[in-house]
């Protein structure tokens, strides 16, 4: 790796500015880092191969070099910068604040934008129709998953697995129909209203998402119920649209706009008190939607959504929890999603919730804050690593002796039941809110052993 040069700014020449990926990131943030390497032993791909260059430190010399013009923005460097999960844990990490999220997201966006002029591959099939076309769009993905359900529910797909037929399919495919949660019963679309129970404390509007509400709507019914359960009317605007985070951290930044500019088109926000997400990437995304944007038309607009957003957890905890009464007896433990405890510094308020309910015993799991190798589509376009950390991950949570595992995001939630399920584990894998759901309705989860 190049020699660190002084801590000067350096102008960029306007003739390079157009084929240069750093260009629009204000310089100072990459003299923010201190090279003191404090990052390193958070970074998921740094612990798997002890590489400086697939760590925080390393990554912010690369961008730093190739904006300054030392570095050739090469396939080997490229490979660098799209190895990193996003998971922002340097961020936690770092004592000197740098914000590590905000030079490696614009900066694969201007790696996008160069390639669109001719300087990169660009986006291949797969980014294009699974990424873009398919995944923000939840009626196409329901649509497109129909099959697969079919045969999973006739037992097709586990024989076309056990005898290795799926391994004929491509490997993207492979990876999507071995991410498919267990079949449920089909869950009708949410109403537009739903009334407090008891005395109303609150209305919020709940966000749906895309792939969240394809594959686990029964997750937004559950949260619906919890806050209808703590007096909130519930509001489900028909017009919200995907939060843009999979364009976004894809490298397109014009559709995640757009996606940003529906949803805040969606919200009423003078009719209620909060928006409430339930998965991470997408209340960490909308929270950042002025910082992705700050100078396009809408960004008072932006702002005013980014401030109402709360997680589910976050606004519950604020609001003050009505206790549930149904004991569950169960040793569970929780997964820090990287986009709640990093990116939106939720730490403690699923932990309380959870500790809520009767009878629970709540375990510490090792390494809880380190990355399951999901990271929005992470699992899909870098198998291998994300395979390695989905591994790591589950003897942490076998280590624990829990039978229950809580996290608070889609991608976790697909990835931890996906590892599970190689590993023939017989966990009961949810959301805070569904099992706080149960709790409230004297449910208790069931494992396949039992």
């Amino acid at each position: 790796m190049p020699t660190t040069p002084s801590l000067t700014t350096i102008n960029i020449p306007s003739t390079q500015a157009t084929s240069n990926p750093g260009a629009g990131i204000d310089y100072r943030r990459f003299l923010d880092c201190v090279h003191c390497g404090l990052c390193t032993a958070s970074c998921p791909t740094y612990l798997e191969t002890g590489d400086e260059n697939e760590g925080p430190r390393g990554r912010i010399h690369i961008m730093r070099s190739v904006t300054d013009g030392r570095l050739e923005l090469s396939p080997t460097v490229r490979e660098h910068l799209d190895n990193c999960l996003d998971c922002r844990a340097c961020e936690t990490a770092c004592p000197s604040g740098v914000q590590y999220g905000r030079l490696i997201e614009p900066f694969r966006i201007g790696m996008e934008q160069q390639s669109a002029m001719g300087f990169g591959k660009g986006h291949d099939f797969f980014h294009r129709w699974v990424l873009f076309w398919l995944f923000p769009y939840p009626s196409r993905l329901r649509a497109a998953l129909w099959p697969a359900r079919i045969a999973q529910q006739l037992g097709v797909l586990r024989l076309a697995q056990a005898l290795g037929i799926t391994r004929l399919l491509p490997a993207t495919m492979q990876s999507l129909l071995s991410m498919l949660p267990p079949a449920k019963r089909a869950t009708p679309r949410l109403p537009e209203r739903l009334p407090a129970i008891g005395p109303r404390r609150a209305t919020v509007a709940l966000f749906t998402g895309c792939v969240a509400d394809a594959m686990f709507r029964h997750t937004h019914w559950a949260t619906a119920r919890v806050l209808q359960r703590n007096g909130c009317d519930v509001i489900i605007p028909r017009t919200q649209s995907c939060c843009g985070a999979i364009h976004y951290h894809g490298g397109a930044s014009a559709p995640a706009l757009q996606c940003a500019n529906d949803n805040v088109a969606a919200f009423n926000l003078s009719d209620v008190d909060a928006v409430i997400v339930n998965v991470a990437g997408c209340g960490a995304m909308f929270k950042d939607y002025s910082h992705h944007w700050p100078n396009d038309v809408g960004q008072a607009e932006r702002i005013a959504l980014g401030n109402k957003v709360k997680d589910v957890h976050e606004f519950l905890d604020a609001l003050g929890l009505i206790p549930p009464t149904g004991e569950i007896n169960r040793i569970a433990t929780y997964h820090d999603a990287c986009h709640l405890a990093h990116a939106q510094k939720i730490r403690e308020a699923p932990r309380r919730i959870l500790q809520s309910i009767p009878g629970l015993i709540l375990r510490d799991l090792p390494e809880g804050d380190l990355c399951c190798g999901a990271a929005g589509t992470y699992n899909l376009t870098h198998p291998q690593m994300s395979q390695q950390l989905q591994s790591r991950k589950l003897t942490a949570i076998e280590s624990t002796g829990a039978s229950l595992v809580l996290t608070a995001n889609a991608g976790c939630l697909l990835q931890i039941t996906r590892g599970a399920t190689v590993n023939r584990d017989r966990f009961w894998i949810g959301h805070p809110m569904d099992l706080l759901d149960m709790s409230y309705q004297g449910k208790t989860p069931q494992t396949d052993s039992e």
